[in-house]
C-alpha cells in the first residue's frame, strides 16, 4: 500500500500559516475600526476579539521565532526544529 502524498508546503510552513492568520485578524480589526470611525458602529466584543486575535498571533509568531533560533543555536532547553 502506498503512502499518501504529503500536504502542500504552504499548508505546513508555520511562517505562512501564522502570518496569514494574523493578517486576517488584522484586516478584520481594521475593518471594524473603520466602521466605527466612519459609520458610528460601536466598539463591541467583536472589536476586542479581533484585536486579541491579532496580538496573540504576533506573540505566538515571536515565540515561534525565538524557539527556532534557540534550536538553531543548539541551546539545550530549546525544542527541536522540525525543518
Amino acid at each position: 500500500m502506498q503512502d499518501p502524498p504529503p500536504p502542500p508546503r504552504r499548508l505546513t510552513d508555520i511562517t505562512w500559516v501564522v502570518g496569514a492568520g494574523t493578517a486576517l485578524w488584522f484586516i478584520a480589526w481594521a475593518a471594524l475600526l473603520v466602521a466605527h470611525l466612519a459609520g458610528g458602529r460601536p466598539l463591541d466584543v467583536w472589536f476586542g476579539a479581533t484585536l486579541a486575535g491579532w496580538v496573540l498571533g504576533l506573540v505566538g509568531y515571536a515565540i515561534f521565532r525565538w524557539q527556532r533560533s534557540a534550536a538553531r543555536r543548539g541551546a539545550r532547553t530549546a525544542q527541536n526544529a522540525v525543518e
